[in-house]
């Protein structure tokens, strides 16, 4: 594909001394819901109260209003607008070229993306309209920092974005989650990147292994996020979980062992916070166990802090997560937590019985019984409470941030000595 790109304009690099950074989040949908896209957000605004000028970037924006609540001072902006509101505008209320160009653009719509590598796990969300406006992007940027927050968008980076510019790929999932051919891909390109970050000093190890010396490669843990002075009383007889309703997350798993801790505490209620595809399948075995008095299904919610204040344990079910966010906002609204151990994540945040029960992966059995344990003792549940609210203060924004900021300036205090030579 032959993408034509206007003219652009050189801006002076950025300079390590300066109190202002540009810094660019690059994602691939910041109207949605998810801990990618609240991560992206919280850390856009902390480093903007910090001083520095600072912008999302969506690749595409196909809803209306975003989800999530938007910093005011953090600009976001779509590369490809397809939101309702502006497709339903009548054709006949718009200029030749317009329908034109719109009728041109539905075409690019319906090819898949060339740009984009096909094993990335949401490729189908990319298309050669996306690629053209994604191109573009990366070749007008010529300055300050860059972060990309999925592998499809990392690899662009590294093998479109300018060399100029410090180039960071963050990385959500874990290095073995990967497929092997999308792991050959991140060998040969992620050495172009400035800096990998996964989440974990586990992950960190698997990517330094993977890449060498060839790029630097740093443990960035996602912050948790300001829960609005949210405490969990621990007197409610409400076990919670939240995320999207997807084999990921795990829920087909929780329900059977939600229904055995249902048959010995019966006044107990499950609620699952969030929507997605397998609503209706996960519905469907709700009500084949009978079980739809004691596991609701409650849709997405914006008062989530406000429902784990409400609620008396946190579980999570998922089959794999990078850093699950969700599990450290519950922490820090202080819930006592149940996990399932799968690699990297809940042995990260959860010393087992003191801030939470790890189970496991895959035992339902084991889940139901850490679940009845804590229900049985509402003095554990207290204790690992208070101690999930101090491990939870360890990942504060502001700290994350700070971190993040003698990154960029070490980054581009390396630029600078380079243009000096």
């Amino acid at each position: 594909m032959r993408v034509r790109l206007g003219r652009l304009t050189s801006r002076a690099p950025a300079s390590p001394g300066d109190e202002t950074v540009k810094i660019r989040f690059l994602i691939m949908n910041a109207y949605g819901m998810g801990g990618t896209i609240r991560t992206t957000h919280n850390t856009a605004a902390a480093l903007a109260r910090r001083g520095h000028d600072v912008e999302i970037v969506s690749v595409y924006r196909r809803r209306n209003t975003s989800f999530l609540p938007v910093d005011p001072t953090v600009p976001v902006r779509a590369l490809s607008d397809e939101a309702p509101e502006v497709r339903q505008e009548p054709d006949r209320n718009r200029r030749p070229v317009a329908v034109a160009r719109r009728r041109v653009e539905e075409m690019l719509e319906a090819r898949p993306s060339r740009l984009i590598d096909p094993e990335e796990n949401r490729y189908s969300n990319f298309n050669l309209l996306t690629d053209a406006r994604l191109l573009r992007f990366l070749r007008s940027v010529r300055d300050g920092v860059l972060v990309s927050t999925r592998p499809g968008l990392n690899l662009a980076v590294a093998r479109f974005g300018r060399p100029e510019v410090v180039r960071v790929g963050q990385e959500h999932l874990h290095l073995a989650h990967h497929s092997r051919p999308l792991r050959r891909a991140i060998k040969k390109h992620y050495p172009s990147l400035d800096v990998v970050a996964p989440l974990t000093e586990r992950d960190a190890r698997d990517y330094r292994r993977l890449l060498g010396t060839s790029t630097r490669v740093i443990a960035m843990p996602n912050a948790v996020p300001d829960v609005g002075g949210a405490r969990a009383h621990g007197d409610s007889k409400v076990v919670l979980a939240a995320g999207r309703l997807a084999v990921q997350k795990g829920f087909d798993r929780l329900i059977p062992a939600f229904a055995a801790v249902a048959a010995k505490h019966p006044d107990w209620t499950l609620k699952i916070f969030g929507s997605g595809p397998k609503k209706a399948e996960l519905q469907r075995q709700i009500d084949d166990l009978g079980m739809r008095d004691r596991i609701r299904l409650m849709g997405y919610t914006r008062n989530l802090y406000g429902e784990m204040a409400e609620s008396a344990i946190y579980v999570m079910s998922s089959r794999f997560e990078g850093f699950p966010m969700v599990l450290l906002e519950a922490m820090g609204c202080g819930l006592p937590v149940v996990s399932f151990d799968f690699r990297n994540g809940p042995e990260d945040l959860i010393e087992h019985d003191v801030s939470g029960l790890l189970v496991p992966r895959r035992d339902v059995d084991a889940l139901a019984a850490a679940l009845i344990k804590l229900i049985e003792d509402p003095q554990r549940r207290r204790a690992f409470g208070a101690r999930g609210l101090e491990i939870a203060a360890r990942y504060q924004i502001d700290e994350i941030a700070a971190r993040w900021e003698q990154i960029f300036r070490q980054e581009l205090a390396v630029r600078e000595a380079a243009a000096g030579r």
